[in-house]
This record gives structure tokens, sequence and C-alpha cells, in this order.
């Protein structure tokens, strides 16, 4: 495994949700990034955003990590699950709110 490997096995570990992104959570570069800052919002839940814009390196090993070639990435208490068009779908079914109590405890 490479370090940058265990650099992102370290950060979704350390966060229920986590964002891999273009841009930070306060300034989002790209619309599907707003969208899902936006999306975790409304829950009220602690959420961070790594900002993979200019580090191609661990945009490459997040991409053959999770089999997901685009940004964002989402992470809810260690596990991938794409980007908010698959949160959508969750969210609609319901299965998001009980999912991150659950990473949280609640």
């Amino acid at each position: 495994m490479s370090d940058m490997e265990d650099q992102i096995k370290a950060e979704i570990s350390a966060n229920k949700i986590l964002i891999y992104g273009k841009g930070t959570k306060a300034a989002p570069q790209c619309g599907f990034t707003a969208e899902t800052v936006q999306f975790f919002n409304k829950y009220g839940y602690p959420f961070e955003v790594v900002n993979c814009l200019e580090d191609m390196v661990k945009r490459e090993a997040l991409s053959k990590m999770t089999n997901w070639p685009t940004l964002p990435k989402v992470f809810i208490d260690g596990k991938f699950y794409g980007d908010t068009d698959i949160l959508d779908e969750m969210e609609a079914k319901g299965e998001v709110e009980p999912l991150i109590k659950a990473a949280f405890g609640d």
C-alpha cells in the first residue's frame, strides 16, 4: 500500500462524513462539490471536504481505491458511496438519514 493510500485511509477514518472534491467546504470550486456540500449541510452533522483539485496523486489514488473516476467522492462512516447522484437516489428511499445517524451513534 502506498503512503498516499495510507493518508487517504487515515483521512477517511478521522471523519464520519468525508467528501473528496474540488475546493473546500467554504469555497467549493465546482458545481458538483457545491451541490454535495449543500446536500450534507441540510442534515446538520459535521463533515469535511478535502480539496483534490491540485493534488493529482491523491485524485489518482482515490480513483483506483474506489473505481470511481470523478469528483466528488463521498465516504460515510468509512464506506464509499459515490457522489450526490447516488446519494439523491438513496435519500429518495429514506436511506441517507439513518446511515448518518448510525455513523454518529444517534
